[in-house]
């Protein structure tokens, strides 16, 4: 286990003299390398390793991790300079986090760590009921993931800890991609998870990310408001994500589509559990060629979501994803029938939510179709935003009635 290092013990790295001190002391968590002083003795530092920001005047700022190829050079831990990251410091943060969840949820199934948000950079954490799913993508936690484990079974007392290696993240942060269980025993079936009168399965050793996505829970609510008695589209539905909490609410008939076979399973057998497996119908396959095909088919539903992956992951992307947002939009409109609802959604933080409405409007306009905007959601209060970060509000889900 890497040992804490005090104050004294610690490296120091500086701001350049032209980078916007003012933002980092009024709470932004992340200097990039075009901001910080670069020399010898920074780069030469581990990546994950502590230091102490000092601004150009030579005074600390607090305790960053840094990863020195990295765009984001550094990330704000603790604005005392003298803090000692340990285990210790990461109960405390733990416990602030476990006591805003305790208070929305009556059973532990939530989101208990998201990120700069909680206090922990980089670091997302899931919980389903005595397991939970790390995801360590920044490189100073993951250089610390046994004291952080062990202040998450001291908090919460889970059983089992899984380290989730997956996803991007830990790529630009040079990190290994290889998942293992870090504590405990891994559950040897897919975990039942209770949302919105729904039974979830969470596959959390092989599915995507942590198995389950807990920030749509206020968004599959609202989507299961307008499905009794409808005929039901969930596209890009992962385990069944609005197509169980549908089906939970009176749905007459769901069809999930998804590419990935096994997501599909676990969507059908969610089905099963509640006693609805007649009424759900899948579809493998690119989302945009079945949608093609859907439409050549004639299909017409009630209700039609999307929920796709961010196509717009950076800036880079942004041009690229907004043109895939609204091809959705214009594949998805036909096959809503006349008073019947589409909601679009997006995960992209590089598409805020002007730029993401004005490509669902284009693709509404472009199939012919002519709507209204009846409803905006994001995601749920177990993913605080940090106002400092607009990364950290990257879900928005728009919800259209389409009308003759």
């Amino acid at each position: 286990m890497t040992q804490p290092l005090s104050s004294s013990d610690l490296p120091v790295v500086r701001l350049k003299p032209k980078a916007d001190a003012r933002s980092i002391r009024f709470g932004a968590p992340w200097v990039y390398a075009a901001d910080l002083v670069t020399d010898r003795r920074t780069k030469a530092l581990d990546a994950g390793s502590l230091a102490v920001l000092e601004d150009t005047n030579r005074t600390p700022m607090g305790v960053v991790g840094v990863t020195p190829e990295s765009q984001i050079i550094a990330r704000m831990l603790d604005r005392d300079p003298t803090a000692k990251i340990d285990q210790a410091w990461f109960a405390s943060r733990l416990q602030a986090a476990l006591d805003h969840r305790t208070r929305l949820f009556a059973e532990p199934f939530y989101r208990l760590i998201h990120a700069e948000a909680d206090g922990l950079p980089g670091v997302i954490i899931d919980r389903f009921g005595q397991t939970a799913v790390v995801q360590p993508n920044a490189a100073w936690a993951d250089a610390r993931l046994d004291a952080l484990c062990a202040a998450l079974v001291d908090v919460t007392g889970v059983e089992c800890v899984i380290k989730s290696a997956s996803g991007r993240a830990r790529k630009l942060e040079g990190l290994d991609d290889v998942s293992a269980v870090v504590h405990g025993t891994a559950p040897d079936a897919p975990i039942p998870v209770q949302m919105n009168g729904a039974t979830y399965l969470a596959d959390v050793m092989g599915g995507q990310k942590t198995g389950l996505f807990y920030d749509q829970r206020p968004n599959h609510a609202f989507a299961a408001s307008l499905s009794k008695g409808a005929r039901v589209l969930d596209v890009f539905s992962h385990v069944g994500g609005f197509g169980l909490a549908a089906l939970a609410h009176g749905a007459t008939h769901v069809t999930c589509v998804d590419g990935a076979q096994p997501a599909l399973d676990l969507a059908e057998a969610g089905a099963k559990t509640m006693g609805k497996g007649a009424a759900m119908s899948t579809r493998k396959g690119d989302a945009f060629d079945v949608l093609e095909a859907l439409g050549a088919e004639g299909a017409q539903f009630d209700v039609v979501i999307c929920d796709p992956p961010a196509f717009a992951p950076n800036k880079q992307a942004l041009d690229r994803g907004l043109r895939a947002y609204e091809r959705v939009a214009k594949l998805a409109a036909p096959l809503v029938a006349d008073g019947g609802y589409l909601g679009l959604c997006s995960c992209s933080h590089a598409a805020d939510i002007q730029k993401f409405a004005r490509s669902n409007h284009r693709g509404i306009g472009r199939a012919g179709r002519r709507a209204q905007h009846v409803h905006t959601g994001f995601a749920g209060p177990d993913h605080p935003l940090m106002p400092q970060l607009s990364e950290s509000g990257y879900l928005k889900a728009m919800f259209y009635r389409l009308v003759p």
